[in-house]
C-alpha cells in the first residue's frame, strides 16, 4: 500500500541515494506533462520532490496546476531461460515509499556515475545534437545483471536470477500544440548472457493516482490518499488509465494513461493490429483492500510472468457480471476497476519468441495525459465522450509513433520514405514555425509585447517548404492564476491574429500595424525584435500570461491543417507596474493594496496561505533598500529592491507565478512584501512604517499602511 513517510524512511532512503552513485534523475519540460524519468528504468518518484525540498514534480500536468497523476511506475521483462525457468525482471514494483537502493522489485541498476544524458532537436537549445528525436530526449542505459548496486555493498532483496538483459531507454517530448500532453518511452532490450531466453513480455507498470496537492498535499491521510482513484483499459488502444473518481473532485478534472505503440525484433515489426499472436495484456491490483485473488498483487516469479502473459481484459468477466455469468461477481472487472480503489496498472505485449544471446528487440509506449471532457456528469461516470480528449490525445502518440509508416503495417511502402534513408523512420511529427523569440515589457498599465522575425524562415520536415503564415498573441483574464485549476493551455485567450496578406489564406490581416520600420534591440540581447504590440489598460500588480506564436498555412496534399506553435513554450507572467524612479521627492514611494485586506482576491488558496500574502511596494528607485515598522518604531522586515527584481524572494510567485522566475517580468519600480517579519513570523493587523533609501542618490522617504484581518 503506498503511504504517507515517515521520516525515519526518508532518512534511510536518502542514505542509500547517496551510496548509490549511479542513480540520477530529470524532469520532462518541453511539453506540458513535468514528468521524473531515472536512469534506472522508472518513471515518477513517489512523491518524494514535495518531500525532499526539490519540488520536483512526479507526472504533473497541466505543468504548474499541481494536479499529479503517477506514483511510481516502470518495466517489467519476463521469459522462460533456455525455454523453462521462468524469469521476470523488474525495474520497478509497489512500495509504500517508491525507489529506494537495494529494495526488493527494483532490480534494474545503472553503472557508477552513470547519467542520463539529455538531448535536444532544437537549434538555440544547448543540449542539441542531430541525434536527438524530439524537443527533450533523456537517455539511459541500464540492467539486471547486478546482484549488488553498482557502487555499494548493497544487495538487491530477493534478485536471485538475473535474465541478464541491457536496457537503452529514452523518453521523448515535444513542445508542439498537438503534442505536449504526452512523453514516449521507447527501449531497447538486449540479451547479454549465454542463454536463449523464450516466450518474452514485456510490460510497463505504473502506480497511477490522480490528485491535486494544492488541494491535498502529497500522501496527506495515508491510504486515503491514493484510495480514490478508477481504472480501466481501452482495447481498442492498448491503453489503461486511471482517473480521480472520489478525491479531489472539481479539481482534478484529467486522465491518465500508459498506451503500448509498438515493438519489432529479428522477425520484424509486432503489434496484435499486425499479428493474432502477439497480443496486448491488462492486470490490474489492488492494495490490502480486497477478497477477490484476481485483484491480488503477484509476490512471485510464476506470479509475476502469468500478470505479463494472461490479461484480465482477456477473461469473460471482463464485461460479464454474476446476472450474465455464474462464475463472474456481482460487477464485472470493468465495473469493479471503475469503483474508487488504490491499484497498480499493468500494460503488457508478446510474446518474442525467442531473445538469443546477442539479439535485441525495440518497443515504445507512451504516458498520454489529457483534461476529462466536460459533460456535467461526475467523474465516477467515466463514460466514452468524457474520455474522447484522452482518446485523441492517444492517436496523437501514435503518429508521433508511427513516423513514416503511414499505413502502420511495419513495412516501408512507396512514398513513405520521406528522408532517403531507406528505412523506416519513426517519431516525426509534422512541425508548426519555430517559436517567436519573444520579449515583453511591463509598464504603468501597459504591456509592451516584442518577437523577432524567426519563425518566418521555418522549413517543415514533411515537405520541406517554407509555411509560415502567421502570429498570434495570447494572454490569460484578470485573475486567472487564483481562481481555479490553472491551465495555461485553456486560460491562454487569443488577443491578436495577423497573417499574410494576398495569399487568400486564412485572414488576410497582412502585418502593417505591428511591424516595426527599425528592429528594437535590448541591451545584452543580440535579438532584432521587429514585431510590437502594446496591450493597454492593464491592472497594475496582477499577474497577466502573455505567450506569442507562429502558425503555418497548413498542406491540403498531405491532409495536414495549419499547425500553431506552442502557446506554452515561450510564455511571460508579466506584472505591469510603476517604472523606476528617478526622484522621491517629487514622485513618492506607496504601498498598495492600502489598507491591506487579509484573504484578497489576489492572494489565492494555497496549502502556504501565511507565506503567500502579499502586497507591493511602488515608485521606487533603481536600487533601494526598504524597511517595514510598527507604529512604535520596532523593526520588522528589510527587503533589497533593484530594477531586475523577478519575485524570487516571495513565496507566492514560487505557488501562482511562472516555473522559471526569469518568465516573471516587473516593471523595475515595485517590489512584493510577504507581510512576514524577518524571522518568519506572521504580523498582527495594525499601522506600518516604511522607509524607502536610495542607495544611489542617499535620499529617503517614510510612508506608511494599514493591515486588516
Amino acid at each position: 500500500m503506498k503511504a504517507l513517510l515517515n521520516i525515519s524512511v526518508l532518512m534511510l532512503c536518502s542514505m542509500s541515494l547517496l551510496a548509490q552513485t549511479s542513480f540520477d534523475s530529470k524532469v520532462t519540460s518541453a511539453s506540458n506533462v513535468r514528468m521524473t524519468v531515472t536512469n534506472v528504468g522508472t518513471i515518477g518518484n513517489a512523491f518524494t520532490g514535495y518531500r525532499d525540498g526539490s519540488g520536483d514534480p512526479s507526472c504533473e500536468y497541466p505543468a504548474g496546476s499541481g494536479i499529479e497523476h503517477l506514483f511510481e511506475g516502470g518495466i517489467w521483462i519476463g521469459g522462460l531461460i533456455d525455454g523453462s525457468l521462468v524469469a521476470v525482471s523488474t525495474s520497478a514494483y509497489d512500495a509504500p515509499s517508491g525507489y529506494a537502493t537495494g529494495k526488493g522489485g527494483f532490480e534494474f541498476t545503472a553503472e557508477v556515475n552513470s547519467k542520463l544524458q539529455e538531448r535536444s532537436s532544437l537549434f538555440d537549445s544547448p543540449f542539441f545534437t542531430p541525434e536527438a528525436v524530439s524537443h527533450e530526449d533523456f537517455v539511459a542505459t541500464f540492467s539486471d545483471k547486478n546482484l549488488i548496486v553498482p557502487g555499494t555493498n548493497i544487495p538487491i532483496a530477493d534478485h536471485t536470477q538475473p535474465m541478464n538483459l541491457k536496457v537503452r531507454m529514452e523518453s521523448y517530448n515535444w513542445n508542439y500544440t498537438f503534442s505536449d500532453f504526452f512523453v514516449i518511452l521507447n527501449f531497447k532490450v538486449t540479451n547479454e548472457g549465454s542463454s536463449t531466453i523464450d516466450s518474452v513480455f514485456f510490460g510497463l507498470w505504473t502506480n497511477t493516482v490522480v490528485r491535486n496537492i494544492n488541494v491535498t498535499p502529497a500522501g496527506a491521510g495515508g491510504a486515503a490518499f491514493y484510495n480514490k482513484g478508477g481504472n480501466g483499459f481501452l482495447d481498442s488502444l492498448y491503453m489503461a488509465y486511471c482517473y480521480d473518481n472520489a478525491g479531489d473532485v472539481g479539481f482534478t478534472e484529467s486522465y491518465i494513461g500508459q498506451k503500448f505503440l509498438g515493438a519489432e525484433d529479428k522477425d520484424g515489426f509486432h503489434h496484435p493490429d499486425i499479428q493474432s499472436y502477439f497480443k496486448a495484456h491488462y492486470n490490474a491490483w489492488e492494495f490490502n483492500n480486497t477478497t477477490n485473488p484476481v485483484f491480488f498483487l503477484p509476490s512471485s516469479e510464476q506470479g509475476r510472468y502469468t500478470k505479463l502473459t494472461r490479461g484480465l481484459n482477456q477473461d469473460p468477466c471482463w464485461n460479464q457480471n454474476s446476472s450474465q455469468n455464474g462464475n463472474c461477481g456481482a460487477k464485472s472487472f470493468v465495473e469493479q476497476l471503475n469503483d474508487p480503489g488504490n491499484r497498480s496498472d499493468l500494460v503488457s505485449v508478446g510474446p518474442f519468441r525467442t531473445l538469443k544471446p546477442g539479439e535485441s528487440f525495440t518497443i515504445s509506449y507512451a504516458i498520454v495525459l489529457a483534461p476529462k471532457q466536460e459533460d456535467g456528469k461526475p467523474n465516477s461516470d467515466n463514460n466514452p465522450f468524457q474520455q474522447q480528449i484522452l482518446r485523441d490525445n492517444a492517436n496523437w502518440s501514435q503518429v508521433a509513433f508511427n513516423g513514416e509508416d503511414k499505413n502502420f503495417n511495419g513495412v516501408l511502402d512507396p512514398g513513405e520514405d520521406a528522408d532517403g534513408n531507406g528505412e523506416i523512420t519513426r517519431f516525426i511529427l509534422p512541425a508548426p514555425p519555430n517559436i517567436p523569440r519573444t520579449k515583453v515589457v511591463t509598464r504603468d498599465h501597459e504591456i509592451d509585447v516584442l518577437w523577432s522575425d524567426n519563425s518566418e524562415a521555418s522549413i517543415d520536415p514533411i515537405t520541406f517548404e517554407k509555411d509560415f503564415e502567421g502570429y498570434r498573441i495570447y494572454m490569460t483574464q484578470l485573475g486567472f492564476d487564483v481562481t481555479k485549476v490553472v491551465d495555461l493551455a485553456n486560460d491562454l485567450k487569443r488577443i491578436g491574429d495577423w497573417d499574410i496578406r494576398g495569399n487568400n489564406i486564412m485572414n488576410e490581416t497582412g502585418f502593417e500595424s505591428i511591424r516595426l520600420k527599425q528592429p528594437i534591440q535590448f541591451e545584452g540581447d543580440t535579438t532584432k525584435y521587429w514585431y510590437k504590440y502594446t496591450i493597454k489598460n492593464i491592472q497594475n500588480g496582477w499577474q497577466y500570461a502573455i505567450s506569442v506564436t507562429a502558425y503555418d498555412r497548413g498542406n491540403e496534399n498531405s491532409n495536414l491543417e495549419s499547425l500553431e506553435s506552442s502557446i506554452l513554450s515561450n510564455n511571460f507572467r508579466a506584472f505591469a507596474g510603476k517604472p523606476v524612479n528617478a526622484n522621491l521627492t517629487t514622485n513618492e514611494p506607496f504601498v498598495y493594496p492600502n489598507p491591506y485586506y487579509a484573504g484578497s482576491a489576489w492572494e489565492g488558496k494555497s496549502n502556504f496561505q501565511e507565506q503567500s500574502r502579499k502586497l507591493y511596494f511602488a515608485n521606487l528607485p533603481e536600487r533601494c533598500v526598504i524597511r517595514v515598522y510598527t507604529a512604535a518604531g520596532d523593526f520588522i522586515d528589510e527587503i533589497n529592491h533593484d530594477e531586475n527584481y523577478n519575485g524570487t524572494d516571495t513565496r507566492w510567485f514560487k505557488t501562482f507565478g511562472a516555473e522559471d522566475s526569469e518568465e516573471n517580468v516587473f516593471s523595475g519600480g515595485e517590489h512584493a512584501w510577504d507581510l512576514l517579519s524577518a524571522q518568519s513570523q506572521i504580523i498582527a493587523r495594525g499601522i506600518y512604517i516604511f522607509t524607502v533609501e536610495d542607495l544611489d542618490t542617499g535620499k529617503q522617504f517614510k510612508g506608511k499602511f494599514a493591515i486588516l484581518k
